[in-house]
């Protein structure tokens, strides 16, 4: 599938910046499953300052912000080849041993709550592929989609206690109860096609597991599938974090406020 993808975010602060730099991971990864055909950025009021392939191989861009500037606008478009293969990317690569996806932090490491139904769920008899998917199914039981219930620092253990998130909620409650079972896992952000609409408010995340002999493995505990054609992978890391679309510091006493506008449709293809 032949997918064309805008991301629009602005900011807007409430006084004059002085100094601002933003780390920006908007560029989808060349992997299996998908081809890059061509992707820009482009600013307002901001410019590029360095761009560097990180410890997840996410591709990084480093962007300052104009100085006296109160509106600043960074505009990704695109288009992405998607194959299905049932969610497996294959195998591990990165600057990182495997092993270091087995390490708990902050956002994913699971309280009295995780760790009983964690307790739970060893005790069934499933292969560790049929776990992880119904990993995936109890967690979405659980844990009822609702916009607006958390925030990007809410951790897995926080969500998980009041039966509701999103799918960053999700993605970290599958990732700390994985690594709780000493399987390797890690956060993916990205996009996704949604069947009902092309404009959407925010980009998509999910969780990808270690699997011997298939390697890593897509797990969308929101939607409750593995991910197919409809998915771009951009970014991946040890939680949210690490793969966080935009993230920044500014000095001057400024409020930021962020907007988010993506659109994703598919393309026909020309034979």
């Amino acid at each position: 599938m032949r997918l064309s993808i805008r991301h629009t975010t602005r900011y807007r602060f409430d006084q004059p910046v002085v100094h601002a730099l933003q780390r920006l991971r908007l560029v989808p990864k060349q992997t299996q499953g998908q081809e890059i055909l061509d992707w820009s950025k482009e600013y307002e009021n901001a410019r590029e300052e360095l761009q560097f392939e990180d410890q997840h191989h996410n591709t990084t861009t480093l962007v300052s912000v104009d100085q006296g500037t109160r509106e600043v606008t960074i505009t990704c478009r695109g288009r992405v080849d998607t194959h299905d293969h049932a969610g497996v990317i294959g195998n591990h690569a990165g600057h990182l041993p495997l092993w270091s996806f087995l390490t708990q932090s902050k956002l994913t490491r699971p309280g009295p709550g995780m760790r009983k139904f964690i307790g739970e769920m060893r005790k069934s008899d499933a292969d560790r592929l049929e776990m992880l998917h119904e990993l995936s199914r109890a967690i979405l039981g659980r844990v009822e989609y609702t916009i607006g219930a958390t925030h990007p620092g809410t951790s897995a253990e926080e969500s998980f206690a009041a039966r509701a998130g999103v799918c960053q909620d999700h993605a970290h409650i599958f990732i700390g109860s994985a690594r709780a079972m000493d399987i390797p896992a890690r956060y993916v952000s990205g996009y996704l096609m949604m069947n009902d609409r092309v404009e959407q408010d925010a980009t998509h995340a999910w969780a990808e597991a270690y699997v011997e002999g298939l390697g890593w493995v897509g797990f969308d505990v929101s939607n409750g599938i593995s991910p197919d054609t409809r998915y771009v992978r951009v970014a991946t890391g040890r939680d949210y974090r690490d793969a966080a679309p935009v993230t920044g510091i500014s000095f001057g006493n400024t409020t930021q406020v962020l907007e988010v506008d993506v659109a994703v449709e598919q393309q026909q293809v020309q034979q």
